[in-house]
């Protein structure tokens, strides 16, 4: 077991800018794999109203040791004011998976 390896959770507007997010995520190596996923509708509060929208998710897989990096990463390119980034641990896996996701976000040397 690798407890070194997040699951990175997001939702992004549509699709387009999914894909440039997920893009810079695997480019900058703050991340070794970004999944889109199929677009789904979210409910949710947002300043005092119930809000409805469709949101395409993302699954990132990312280290601890670079979970800063993803985050700021987000953070500039997110188009939304407050995204979503839920970083879940990962309890277990594959190990030579585990072990491809922690190479693949070491910095380039």
């Amino acid at each position: 077991m690798n407890a070194d390896t997040l699951l990175v959770i997001s939702n992004l507007p549509d699709r387009a800018s999914a894909e440039t997010l997920a893009r810079a995520l695997v480019e900058r190596r703050a991340a070794a794999c970004v999944n889109i996923l199929a677009p789904c509708t979210s409910v949710y509060r947002w300043k005092g109203t119930v809000e409805t929208a469709e949101e395409v998710p993302l699954f990132a897989k990312t280290t601890r040791d670079r979970y800063d990096l993803l985050e700021r990463v987000v953070r500039e390119l997110h188009p939304y004011e407050l995204p979503e980034i839920i970083a879940v641990p990962v309890g277990g896996g594959l190990p030579a998976y585990l072990d491809w996701v922690a190479a693949e976000t070491r910095p380039a040397t």
